[in-house]
């Protein structure tokens, strides 16, 4: 099989198109022939090695996972031989968490994985664009946030990955919703149901007087000191990545302060995934793709992704491009 692989840490020049064995899947394994997947922020991060934590998981020196790769959607080849929840010719879409391992032709994965059947409504790449930004959305508003009904709702980052999935589930959940975004995406975020458009280049919203019961930034381009002010009372600061002092800080603020501030990471996205697919079907979320690259230029999506200009997400085409 084909599979995009990098040996050592670095730009997007590290990552080459190798020729590698098909795995075989162990009892409590599927192998997924890929059709889709994507380039994420986090793919980008990894690939350089610059947090402490990503060396932590990948190597300290050098990548024991060579294959990179969080979100894919594809179809099931064979099963093992323990395999209950999914079968042969199956159209699934998943997180490989930890596992890694998209930015292949073929990967396995446990049964008990993120994994969950295709919404029948989209296409392999439209499956595979909604996999992380909307989970992660939904285990910070719903799961750790709480969301109500009438509340208000900010969003960094709003024309983004998480930023696009977040507005529209925040909607679906009855709050008031400002998108925070540059110029060029202000009509993306409307047409995604936000209520209110903030243009971080014309306008800081902590000096606009406005308070939020939620602001959720979807970038880590801000902090909770920074954004405190714009809090109601109990309002609460969400931030999707963060290291050691992010969980201080989250800690801190649960004991000390009426304003709480929420860094955690999702990992187990099977139950959010079981909702986001019904939310699909239902026509309440969708995609939003930027841009489409063959496997084969993988590399120059990583760059592009780096830029950090990205509407939504970008996708990686695998084998047959045309299957829905």
């Amino acid at each position: 099989m084909k599979a995009i692989v990098y040996n050592k840490y670095g730009p997007p020049e590290v990552l080459e198109l190798k020729e590698m064995e098909k795995p075989t899947p162990k009892d409590n394994e599927v192998l997924i022939k890929v059709y889709a997947t994507t380039v994420t922020a986090a793919d980008t991060f990894m690939r350089r090695g610059e947090t402490f934590m990503s060396r932590v998981f990948l190597g300290f020196t050098k990548p024991r996972r060579k294959i990179l790769g969080t979100e894919l959607a594809g179809e099931i080849e064979s099963v093992g031989k323990r395999v209950k929840r999914f079968k042969k010719g199956e159209k699934v879409c998943g997180f490989t968490g930890f596992g890694l391992s998209a930015y292949a032709e073929y990967t396995c994965m446990s049964e008990k994985a993120s994994l969950v059947i295709k919404p029948a409504n989209i296409a392999y790449d439209e499956a595979a664009a909604i996999i992380d930004g909307a989970s992660t959305a939904l285990f910070f508003l719903r799961d750790k946030a709480k969301i109500q009904k009438g509340q208000k709702v900010l969003i960094i980052g709003a024309s983004g990955s998480i930023g696009t999935a977040a507005v529209q589930l925040a909607k679906y959940f009855g709050a008031e919703v400002t998108g925070v975004c540059s110029t060029t995406n202000l009509e993306l975020v409307k047409s995604l149901g936000a209520d209110n458009v903030i243009d971080y280049t014309k306008e800081d919203f902590t000096k606009n007087g406005e308070t939020y019961d939620i602001i959720f930034d979807t970038v880590s381009k801000s902090s909770f000191s920074y954004c405190k002010g714009s809090l109601k009372k109990k309002g609460v600061y969400l931030l999707t990545s963060g290291g050691l002092i992010s969980y201080l800080q989250t800690l801190w603020t649960s004991i000390a302060c009426s304003k709480k501030m929420i860094f955690a990471m999702s990992i187990n996205k099977l139950a959010g995934l079981t909702l986001i697919n019904k939310l699909i079907e239902a026509g309440n979320i969708k995609s939003v793709i930027d841009r489409r690259y063959p496997l084969a230029q993988l590399a120059e999506a990583h760059a592009y992704v780096e830029k950090g200009h990205k509407k939504g997400n970008v996708v990686i085409t695998v084998g047959n491009n045309n299957k829905n």
